[in-house]
């Protein structure tokens, strides 16, 4: 088995994994909202973390065999196993849109991994590490700014938020392919420092994630976490480890017509959370009667008000206003009521 078929079988196992472990965390972020980026007491949360524990190390492997522009571009292929794994284990099925958003993506990869030429031996140097950490703060600082500045809109808040967790992870990758390609006696403190960095990135983007997926989903925040993470490692790859696209100037822009299309599938995959929204905020509100008390039950109902619910939603108390303005068993039953309480 050559070096080359390695780097890929591992990348897809790590997808895989990381799919896995999207799944738990998008569960954890709907059973516990109240928790954005840690729920540490849920013994799922941590299943979750063991996935992508295991998705990294299988990724690190991937990068001692292959170049960073092709084995990151293969990590963005979890979004499609996410989708049936998803259907298949907790029965979320993904509607039309998504899955073209998926093949869109799958489609523009596909052809970046055919313009994906040799592996690169070379490494940052200290001033390039420092300039890489830095950017990648500001931009990951920056991104979750606007994430909590525009929190009235879940869908946009979580893909601002997976796009910071995609920059993360795309960066900690570069780092890991630098301390691969100078793993040698020389250079000690230099490689204990990006340790300390891939550790911050890693954790960075694992708690980033995780509060992507509070009010938007699966679908849109794992698309956006694995377009960002290939696109920021490979660009990175290719301006500072000289890598290259087969083909010289006509293989490049091939490649970022791939990239063009599989931006196009993380669209559609947004815009089809955006659109669920939308309709479900527009169901009607019809009122509900609500039962009334008798001899044998007399606490049918403990708070005294009406319901009011979306069609096809449950139940739930209205505010002290929907007292005012009814008659007739309305007001006999508040009397018996307001009988009750004086007695």
């Amino acid at each position: 088995m050559s070096a080359l078929t390695l780097a890929v079988l591992l990348s897809l196992v790590s997808a895989v994994a990381y799919a896995g472990g999207a799944i738990l965390q998008e569960r954890v972020a709907v059973s516990t909202p109240e928790h954005t980026y840690a729920p540490l007491r849920r013994p799922v949360w941590w299943c979750a973390v063991a996935l992508n524990g295991l998705g990294a190390l299988l990724h690190v492997a991937a990068l001692a065999y292959g170049p960073l522009s092709l084995v990151q571009p293969l990590g963005a292929l979890t979004i499609v196993f996410a989708l049936p794994m998803a259907a298949l284990f907790v029965h979320r099925k993904a509607g039309a849109t998504a899955w073209r958003g998926a093949i869109m993506a799958a489609v523009g990869l596909a052809g970046l991994l055919s313009l994906t030429g040799s592996a690169s031996e070379q490494s940052l140097e200290g001033t390039e590490r420092l300039m890489v950490a830095l950017v990648t703060a500001g931009t990951v600082l920056a991104l979750m700014t606007l994430a909590h500045a525009v929190h009235r809109h879940p869908v946009v808040r979580s893909v601002l938020l997976a796009g910071a967790a995609g920059v993360a992870f795309g960066i900690a990758s570069v780092f890991t392919k630098s301390v691969a390609v100078e793993w040698t006696e020389d250079g000690t403190f230099a490689q204990f420092s990006s340790f300390l960095v891939i550790a911050a990135l890693a954790t960075s983007g694992m708690l980033l994630s995780q509060a992507s997926y509070r009010g938007a989903g699966l679908a849109a925040p794992l698309a956006t976490v694995t377009v960002v993470n290939p696109v920021v490692a490979a660009a990175v790859g290719l301006t500072l480890f000289g890598e290259t696209f087969r083909y010289g100037t006509t293989g490049t822009a091939l490649a970022l017509a791939c990239g063009v299309v599989a931006a196009g599938g993380l669209i559609l995959l947004t815009t089809e959370r955006i659109s669920g929204s939308r309709k479900a905020a527009a169901e009607p509100v019809v009122a509900v009667m609500p039962a009334q008390p008798t001899r044998e039950s007399p606490r049918a109902i403990t708070d005294g008000e009406p319901l009011t619910r979306r069609v096809g939603a449950p139940a739930r108390a209205a505010g002290p206003r929907g007292r005012k303005g009814k008659s007739g068993r309305y007001d006999e039953w508040y009397s018996a009521r307001d009988e009750r309480i004086k007695s």
